[in-house]
């Protein structure tokens, strides 16, 4: 590992977390959104991360078998992708999306996102960048002690 890593390793984090917010405050924009461009109700969106790894590496007989990947050098956004659960029904039958027959008949088919979930979401994804930063900052602390101890 390099001097500089946990920095890469903690900007990584901060891009992603900072995309997730993005999405989430997107899901939360349209939590009402009954009629989307591409016909139907708006889907929530989620965010999926694989981390950055090296490879080849040597493994460590050592290791706990959660690291059996090897050394991380942070994290990259893989997709994002729509979350195809079911929305929520809304008896409206005047209104023009209204379901016309069967047994839902009169309902509207509305969105899947809950308010509920996407905030505490939104907690998570800024405490994570929040972490990153005072990485960062404790890495740009250390580097000037180092410095100091030089001089």
């Amino acid at each position: 590992m390099g001097m500089f890593s946990g920095l890469n390793i903690a900007a990584t984090s901060m891009s992603a977390q900072r995309l997730r917010m993005d999405v989430i405050s997107n899901n939360i924009a349209n939590a009402n959104t009954e009629r989307t461009t591409e016909g139907g109700p708006f889907q929530r969106s989620n965010v999926v991360m694989r981390p950055l790894i090296d490879q080849p590496y040597w493994k460590s007989p050592f290791l706990p078998s959660a690291l059996d990947n090897g050394p991380g050098k942070g994290v990259r956004v893989d997709r994002i992708q729509k979350d195809s659960t079911p929305g929520n029904l809304r008896w409206d039958p005047s209104h023009p999306d209204s379901i016309l027959e069967g047994p839902n008949k009169g309902f509207v088919l509305g969105s899947n996102v809950n308010i509920v979930n996407e905030m505490v979401d939104l907690i998570s994804a800024s405490r994570a960048y929040e972490a990153s930063a005072t990485l960062i900052e404790g890495e740009k602390s250390a580097f000037g002690q180092a410095l100091n101890i030089a001089r």
